[in-house]
């Protein structure tokens, strides 16, 4: 339960793995507006009502995922998982995280599909796609005015803008291409690099927390190159049986080996959260493989956005449509 004003100076109970499973699960399903609105919602319930972790720790926690490719809010959540309940505790925050909006998004796909062409469903969906048209240029102007401080980074936009929308140019390439000059220009303008703020909140105290700077770390915790290898092996491991099971079972030009193999590589792109990589699952599933029509995948937009969980969770919409 939230903990009350007359025990905000004595640090919460120990929270159980049901507890915290409850609370993800809840997550899973409330967790609507991007990754911004899903954070500050972390934020409110873990730091100021809960208690669960400090608002230092926290923004350290946030700072991790935002430079990493993935969706930021579902990593923060699965950090905090694992912060307070080691492997099994990241992959329960990580999975509830998202599986109310695979299956809420499948069952959405499946009457788009069977239904879509009634005037009623397409009606729905044709007043959707002006709202999702809205929250995309919103988007980008928040992301752009946080992001782009200068002269020099608009005109990186610019150029990658005309990259990737007139000539075409791989997604992949544009961001390898960003990072180079990224590195190169911090090193010789680094008052043009400067990264701006993140989502903006502040580092202030609510009291004592069961995890801050004074809490002592857990052994699963602890840095070592066995325990990382056996991680890293093991995920390799379970994509390599997925992957060699459909190129068995289809071979490497079958529909279902290529769209694991391209979504592979669209985890691995995804620096800057969804809106940044929906350009390169567009040209991917629209230009190059043709699995289905522009139309349709401003419609899977459309869905994704009226579900709750991570938006890029819409290349489930995508793949189902094919």
């Amino acid at each position: 339960m939230p903990d009350t004003a007359e025990g905000a100076d004595v640090p919460p109970a120990p929270v159980s793995l049901w507890e915290a499973f409850g609370y993800w699960l809840k997550l899973g399903f409330i967790s609507f507006g991007g990754p911004a609105g899903q954070i500050a919602m972390m934020h409110t319930e873990l730091v100021e009502r809960r208690r669960w972790i400090s608002e230092h720790r926290f923004l350290h926690a946030l700072n991790y995922t935002m430079v990493l490719p993935g969706p930021e809010a579902q990593q923060l959540a699965t950090y905090i998982g694992w912060l307070m309940h080691g492997t099994l505790g990241g992959v329960v925050a990580g999975v509830l995280f998202v599986l109310p909006s695979l299956a809420i998004l499948s069952v959405l796909t499946w009457i788009y599909l069977a239904y879509g062409d009634l005037p009623a469903v397409a009606g729905v969906l044709y007043g959707i796609k002006p709202a999702v048209t809205a929250i995309v240029v919103f988007a980008a102007y928040r992301i752009g005015s946080r992001a782009l401080r200068n002269g020099v980074l608009w005109g990186m936009a610019a150029a990658a803008f005309v990259a990737i929308f007139a000539l075409r140019v791989p997604f992949p390439y544009i961001v390898v291409a960003a990072g180079l000059i990224g590195a190169l220009g911090g090193r010789i303008a680094p008052e043009k690099f400067r990264a701006g703020g993140g989502h903006g909140a502040s580092d202030k105290s609510f009291g004592p927390a069961l995890i801050d700077d004074q809490t002592p770390a857990p052994a699963w915790t602890h840095f070592t190159w066995r325990s990382t290898l056996g991680h890293v092996i093991a995920g390799l491991a379970i994509w390599g049986l997925i992957e060699g099971a459909l190129y068995l079972s289809y071979g490497w030009q079958g529909p279902l080996t290529q769209m694991a193999w391209f979504f592979t590589k669209a985890a691995l792109v995804t620096f800057g959260g969804a809106y940044a990589v929906l350009p390169y699952v567009y040209q991917g599933a629209v230009d190059h493989y043709g699995w289905l029509t522009g139309t349709q995948m401003i419609d899977g937009l459309a869905l994704g956005e009226t579900t709750p969980g991570p938006l890029i969770m819409v290349v489930a919409c995508a793949a189902a449509m094919r």
